[in-house]
C-alpha cells in the first residue's frame, strides 16, 4: 500500500467521549466535554488509573487544579446534545451555568456525577504535568459506577456495547458505536 506523509493529526483515531465534572466556587455542578483520555498502570496503588489531557485554560481545569479531583462521565447517544452543548459553551459564561443537569455526588470523592451517564468515574488527580496552559493529569480511579446491565455477566461484552451505545468523536465529527454519523460538533445541541 503506498501511503503519504502529511501532517500530525488523531484523524481516524476514535476517541471516546467523556464529560469532566466539577464543582464550581459557589457549589454548583461544571461539566465540560473531552476526548483526549486513556490509562495507565498507577504503580502507586498496584491498580488501573486515568489519564486525562486538557489542552488549553478552562473553568474544568481551574476547578480540577484548585480541588485535586474529578468526576468522568462516559457520553451515550442519548446524553449526545447535553454533552455537545456544555462543550461548545464556556465554563466562565453565566450560559454555561444555567444549563439544567441531574447530577448526585460521588460515592468516594465530593464531586459531581451525571445521572443519565451510565459509567462514571470519581478520580483524584495524583501528578499535574502542566504542559502549555493545559496539563495532563494522572489520576487515580478511587470509584467506578455501572449501570446494572453493564455489570451483567449474562449479556455478551458486544450486547452490553450496543446497549451502552458510547459516542466518539473523528475529525470534528460525532460517530455512534455502529459508525453512524451524529453530527458535526455543535450541531448535536440543537435538539436540545
Amino acid at each position: 500500500m503506498n501511503k503519504i506523509s502529511r501532517d500530525a493529526t488523531n484523524d481516524f483515531c476514535p476517541q471516546t467521549l467523556m464529560l469532566y465534572g466539577t464543582y464550581r466556587s459557589d457549589g454548583t455542578p461544571n461539566f465540560a466535554l473531552f476526548t483526549w483520555m486513556s490509562y495507565y498502570w498507577n504503580a502507586e496503588d498496584n491498580a488501573l488509573g486515568f489519564m486525562a489531557a486538557i489542552g488549553e485554560p478552562k473553568l474544568t481545569l481551574d476547578r480540577i487544579r484548585q480541588t485535586g479531583m474529578f468526576s468522568a462521565n462516559l457520553v451515550t447517544e442519548e446524553l449526545l446534545p447535553l454533552a455537545d452543548k456544555l462543550g461548545n459553551t464556556s465554563g466562565y459564561s453565566p450560559e454555561k451555568a444555567a444549563i439544567p443537569l441531574d447530577t448526585e455526588p460521588g460515592v468516594k470523592l465530593p464531586v459531581p456525577i451525571l445521572k443519565a451517564s451510565p459509567v462514571n468515574f470519581e478520580l483524584e488527580v495524583k501528578e499535574h504535568l502542566p504542559h502549555g496552559e493545559g496539563a495532563v493529569l494522572l489520576c487515580a480511579i478511587r470509584n467506578v459506577q455501572y449501570a446494572p446491565y453493564l455489570a451483567d455477566k449474562s449479556l455478551s461484552v458486544e450486547e452490553r456495547a450496543r446497549r451502552v451505545r458510547t459516542v466518539r468523536s473523528v475529525t470534528e465529527t460525532y460517530f455512534g458505536w455502529d459508525g453512524r454519523p451524529l453530527g458535526r460538533w455543535g450541531e448535536p445541541q440543537r435538539r436540545l
